[in-house]
């Protein structure tokens, strides 16, 4: 029996018995399209992810605070500007571009529009450079306004949103209260996606009027910004020296401070989404698994119903590796078709994904893989063949005295 015969008999076959062939098929479809699906969904994640923290800026790194460490006289040391002056004022190798520092608190934004409550970010002048922010209208404050706590603020895109429809130009000049001050609008930050929700502030205002006095030198958190992306590992290096110089600290498991990267957070984000695709991965050939056992049961009931067929055709001189391809090829085109579907559902279904992601804006649309469209086709392919493998040796090990017997 030729290849094309084979073809020609299986698709008679299939089309003799179409819905029950359809409900078989439909097992593979579902699991094929779901594979292409949740892997496009995977990496549509973890492109979100990662290009938000390119947003961010891959040559910046942060230092926090660290719980339960100590320095010196056995306490733990707060990040201080003195901390700022260190890292500006050191002049080893590599160098450091900027040193922002950062206060952050929460507070309610009163307007003539309505109230909304953000997050407020005391800084630096140096604040949109360090974090990669523009903007949208207007000036950020200058080191002067820093130095003398002057009542201004720059808006990111939420709270224009809330407290003035939307329209950057519609704030700038206006007056805000702000805790149980009044400040003015000086701009509007472009959106980035990720730190929308945002109110900045020169620090010195920050400790003035939200979190305590203006003696107060303390921040929550240092940005800074190595000279590139390849400088970072010894700008960190560097910037772990100095701070444990200015803390006093010789042991570096003791340290009152973390140095985390950008860099790193990318890393660590792309190993937690590549185990989160392959699990989904995982999930949706548990139904590609499913639907090759609706073959196998499928195929088995074929074989009985032909049994005098088979019988007949083993008694004018088939043999039993024409019976074996038989069964097989109609399996692997069962499947096949199955798999075909279940690719145009899964493809097309990832184009709607992206559609919608385009039209909502914080959704991650789906990026479509074309290795895992191959993989699952084949995948639906070898599931023919290996679970039509038993009914396709039963039927070719047929006698033919009994297959002709049978009723």
């Amino acid at each position: 029996m030729t290849l094309r015969l084979a073809l020609v008999m299986a698709w008679r076959g299939l089309r003799a018995n179409r819905l029950r062939s359809l409900l078989t098929m439909l097992g593979i479809m579902i699991g094929v399209a779901s594979v292409i699906l949740l892997v496009a969904l995977g990496n549509g994640t973890s492109a979100r992810l990662n290009a938000q923290l390119e947003a961010l800026g891959t040559n910046l790194i942060g230092v926090f605070q660290a719980r339960g460490s100590v320095s010196e006289g056995g306490r733990s040391q707060p990040l201080t500007d003195r901390d700022v002056e260190a890292l500006r004022d050191s002049t080893e190798a590599p160098r450091i571009v900027t040193v922002t520092p950062v206060k952050q608190a929460s507070a309610v934004l009163k307007g003539d529009y309505g109230t909304w409550r953000t997050s407020i970010v005391g800084s630096s002048q140096d604040y949109p450079v360090a974090l990669n922010r523009t903007l949208d209208a207007g000036k950020f404050f200058t080191d002067s306004q820093v130095r003398t706590g002057a009542r201004v603020v720059v808006l990111g895109p939420r709270p224009i949103q809330e407290l003035f429809g939307g329209i950057p130009a519609a704030a700038l000049g206006q007056q805000l209260r702000i805790g149980s001050q009044m400040f003015e609008v000086i701009g509007v930050l472009e959106p980035n996606g990720q730190q929308d929700d945002i109110a900045v502030m020169p620090i010195t205002t920050t400790r003035t009027y939200l979190v305590g006095g203006g003696a107060d030198d303390q921040v929550d958190q240092l940005v800074v910004q190595a000279s590139g992306q390849d400088a970072v590992p010894a700008t960190m290096a560097k910037v772990n020296r100095v701070l444990m110089q200015a803390h006093r600290i010789d042991d570096p498991t003791q340290k009152d401070f973390e140095v985390r990267s950008n860099l790193d957070l990318l890393e660590q984000y792309g190993e937690v989404t590549a185990v989160f695709t392959l699990f989904l991965g995982a999930i949706a050939a548990i139904s590609l698994l499913v639907g090759g056992i609706g073959v196998m049961n499928i195929m088995l009931v074929t074989v009985t119903e032909r049994t005098r067929e088979i019988g007949l055709r083993k008694a004018i001189g088939a043999r039993r590796r024409t019976v074996l391809e038989q069964f097989l090829v109609e399996s692997t085109v069962l499947s096949g078709i199955g798999g075909l579907v279940g690719v145009a559902l899964g493809v097309g279904l990832c184009l709607l994904g992206q559609r919608l992601g385009a039209a909502l804006g914080d959704f991650a649309p789906p990026q479509l893989s074309i290795p895992s469209v191959i993989l699952a086709f084949t995948v639906s392919l070898c599931i023919g063949l290996f679970f039509g493998a038993y009914p396709a040796k039963r039927a070719a090990r047929l006698r033919p005295i009994e297959a002709l017997r049978y009723e």
